[in-house]
């Protein structure tokens, strides 16, 4: 168990697309100019998927011209993600480009001067950041589209959508636009387009990665990896994980222990009460565990909502704490204000928080102590609960969900709203493919700071049943950045 960064956790499981392409550049089979112009020709190509919506395309070129010039120097002070292009998720901050947080109030505002926490770790690495990804308005639905830029789409299905809040990120990295593209979670916006876009998307415990202290309610809001492989998970873990400054419950960096992988998988179609799984999403979801049983060699065990969650679970506790923290974070005379300029969905979300009273609030903060609890013992030190991570099959690219004729989204279609409650790890992983031609996601919930046992098992999972890197039709950027022209570089 514990592989190292590069290869990730079992044999036959892909090596780290990332490293890979990095030690590219490094060792001067490329140059990381030529890998930036690469990431803005792609993205230039697929304008119709909306997925980038900033470049700082000069600024870019001459970051990856500084790094070429250092690597013809010598120099030993080259990151492990030399010259890769950054695409950085739009309610995060990248020195030199705006944070429109997807709204109409913030998409005047001019460049900030500073990364938040993880643009500015994978530039330490030596990432280079090229722009912003799409996102709903302040990253609040499960669809990404918004009155500043529109929706973005799939690659997969373009007629729907890529989930969201990070669907922006998720179809860049989906279509190839870019090796590296950041998220976030608070309420499943790294798993959801992870799902419904064929990737790897890991919301770790806790405070594990630091996360900026602008974020709205910071308590469960995570910063995670979201990549093509398992192994690239890992290395970005590595490189992400430790404490931030003004985050109280961010944790030191510690080393890991070691856990064999499990020995039983806990089997429930939801974690919260709500209407039965689809045919497409139940059948794929049984196969899914059963090859997930075999791979592993662990026995199968069958629990409802009620075995999750004995004391019982109140599915609005999430919008009683994140619904308020977001309301309040913006200000009841800045919603009654710019009510018109907001997203109808987003701006009848804020308005019924407004009406969550501090007593409702304080509540279910008290209840979230219960379901953690109730969490730890179902799961222990070594067990894994897996769910579908969406119990529907998607949605259109403007949130419409089938058989309804507005957007807007109810909780029951995702299964990855507790764990943000809970602190508890929860990856996604691709585990085939639905009738619309959307990839299907299995989550995996592991005991706190069992961030590794996940991954472990899903390096196992991911030697079993490898999927594809990209939507059909688009090229894996590390294999067309590897192929680009090599002629003399003056090395």
């Amino acid at each position: 168990m514990g592989g190292d960064a590069t290869t990730g956790g079992s044999a036959g499981s892909r090596r780290s697309l990332l490293a890979g392409l990095a030690g590219a550049v490094r060792d001067g089979r490329l140059l990381a100019v030529e890998v930036v112009e690469e990431s803005l020709r792609r993205i230039g190509a697929a304008e119709e998927l909306n997925a980038v919506v900033a470049l700082r395309s000069a600024g870019a070129l001459e970051d990856a011209a500084r790094l070429d010039e250092a690597i013809r120097r010598g120099t030993d002070q080259v990151g492990p993600l030399a010259g890769l292009p950054l695409l950085v998720k739009d309610i995060e901050a990248a020195a030199g480009l705006p944070t429109t947080y997807g709204s109409l109030t913030h998409a005047e505002r001019g460049p900030v001067p500073r990364d938040g926490v993880v643009a500015g770790r994978l530039r330490e690495a030596g990432a280079i950041v090229v722009g912003k990804t799409n996102v709903p308005e302040f990253a609040f639905e499960g669809y990404t589209a918004n009155r500043v830029f529109g929706p973005t789409r799939n690659p997969w299905a373009p007629a729907l959508s890529p989930g969201g809040s990070s669907g922006g990120s998720a179809a860049a990295l989906a279509a190839g636009l870019a090796p590296l593209a950041t998220a976030t979670d608070v309420g499943g916006s790294i798993r959801i387009p992870a799902a419904l876009c064929g990737l790897v998307g890991l919301k770790p415990t806790a405070g594990l990665i630091g996360r900026d202290p602008d974020l709205a309610s910071l308590e469960l809001n995570n910063h995670g990896p979201l990549t093509a492989t398992v192994a690239d998970a890992r290395l970005l873990l590595e490189l992400l994980r430790g404490p931030a400054i003004g985050d109280p419950g961010s944790l030191p960096v510690w080393s890991p222990a070691q856990r064999p992988l499990p020995s039983r998988i806990l089997v429930g179609d939801r974690l919260a009460e709500g209407p039965a799984l689809s045919d497409a999403v139940a059948g794929a979801f049984t196969t899914a565990v059963e090859a997930l049983s075999r791979a592993v060699g662990a026995s199968i065990e069958r629990v409802a909502p009620s075995t999750v969650f004995p004391g019982g679970y109140d599915a609005h506790d999430w919008f009683r704490i994140v619904g308020f923290e977001q309301a309040h974070a913006l200000g009841r005379e800045t919603i009654e204000r710019e009510g018109d300029r907001f997203d109808p969905v987003f701006h009848r979300s804020m308005t019924a928080a407004l009406e969550v009273t501090a007593d409702e609030h304080a509540a279910a903060r008290r209840r979230r102590l219960r379901y953690v609890a109730e969490l730890d013992r179902l799961l222990g030190d070594g067990s894994i609960l897996a769910t579908p991570t969406l119990t529907v099959e998607g949605w259109s690219a403007e949130g419409v969900l089938a058989g309804r004729d507005e957007p807007g989204l109810p909780g029951t279609v995702y299964n990855t709203e507790p764990p943000n409650l809970t602190g508890h790890p929860a990856i996604s992983l691709p585990a085939g493919m639905l009738p619309n031609g959307l990839p299907f996601g299995l989550q995996l919930l592991g005991p706190r700071f069992g961030d590794w046992l996940l991954l472990d098992v899903a390096a196992v999972w991911e030697a079993t049943r490898p999927w594809p890197l990209v939507a059909p039709g688009y090229r894996p950027f590390a294999e067309a950045a590897i192929e680009a022209p090599t002629a003399d570089r003056g090395r």
